[in-house]
């Protein structure tokens, strides 16, 4: 399916800019709304000056329109690394709550197709293994998690309830531990932070006994699963990740080996509420989007390596 306009909130994030990019790449006119509260602007200067790409800098928490008829809305605005919701917890909230209702509230005004980035935290410290989009999960609604995994679980209502009322053509996908290019070195997440760590030569500091696991989806795959998603008639959840599963040990050892560091590995004391598992059962992906990830792990964190070696990472 073919859309003329695009808006995509939090367009200038990580995840954000590439879905900016591949909808301009498929013809598709994109405004890019974001408060820069947690981007980093440098993210779509690439697109700047590129026929059909509009920035807006504004809060999502706030009502907001754009002049020219709609047809596709991609919910992605929020703080998605824990370095950030743990510094803006209700900001957070606010963006997974008002914002969510917002953007549900454009997609309405304009007869657009409404995509919203939910993620594998709704599942939280998950007691089925691989998780199925059944699953109602296993979550600290006080935990100090419960800023990012109860906003996304709010907005899966939301926008269920929004669909139910007025009509409006929704649909959830459930992101599960995507990384690449333009992940800050500094947000928290696991394959950032390792990358830095070993091209500075310092050690790679692995939470608890790094038994625990993560199931990586490099930012090509998720983007493609996401427009998957955008253009068919499913409301989901889909499940939108790599049922391949690695422990954060055996994924710190592969990026040493992958940069040729000479960095050790530090263990550090594992934050609350850490999830000891987490792997997607993509069946539904599989069979009503036709969409499974096809970039293996070493070649995924070898293209981000390279980027973060590049002096524009820097």
């Amino acid at each position: 399916m073919h859309f003329r306009h695009a808006v995509v909130t939090g367009g200038a994030g990580f995840l954000g800019s590439h879905l900016c990019t591949a909808l301009l790449d498929r013809g598709t006119d994109v405004t890019c709304i974001d408060d820069l509260s947690t981007a980093d602007p440098g993210n779509i200067d690439h697109l700047r000056n590129r026929p059909g790409f509009t920035v807006t800098q504004a809060s999502v928490c706030e009502a907001f329109d754009v002049a020219r008829p709609t047809d596709l809305v991609l919910h992605f605005a929020s703080p998605a690394s824990p370095a950030d919701y743990l510094r803006l917890p209700l900001h957070t909230l606010e963006t997974g709550s008002l914002g969510t209702r917002n953007a549900l509230a454009l997609a309405r005004r304009h007869g657009a197709r409404f995509v919203l980035a939910s993620t594998s935290e709704v599942y939280g410290d998950p007691q089925q293994h691989p998780q199925t989009e059944t699953y109602w999960g296993h979550v600290n609604p006080v935990g100090p998690r419960s800023v990012y995994d109860e906003a996304k679980r709010f907005g899966e209502a939301l926008t269920t309830a929004e669909a139910e009322v007025h009509g409006t053509d929704t649909g959830i996908v459930r992101l599960f531990n995507t990384y690449g290019p333009r992940m800050r070195g500094y947000d928290g997440r696991a394959v950032p932070t390792f990358i830095r760590q070993a091209l500075a030569g310092e050690p790679l500091t692995v939470t608890g006994d790094g038994r625990q696991t993560r199931s990586l989806s490099y930012v090509e795959d998720t983007v493609n699963g996401v427009l998957a998603m955008a253009g068919s008639d499913l409301r989901g959840p889909v499940n939108i990740g790599n049922p391949e599963e690695v422990s954060m040990l055996d994924l710190a050892h592969l990026i040493i080996g992958l940069t040729g560091s000479d960095s050790a590995v530090r263990l550090v004391e594992r934050p609350t509420d850490d999830p000891t598992v987490r792997c997607p059962d993509i069946t539904l992906a599989r069979g009503k989007l036709q969409w499974e990830p096809r970039v293996p792990a070493e070649e995924g964190l070898a293209r981000t390596i390279a980027w973060y070696r590049a002096p524009v990472a820097a």
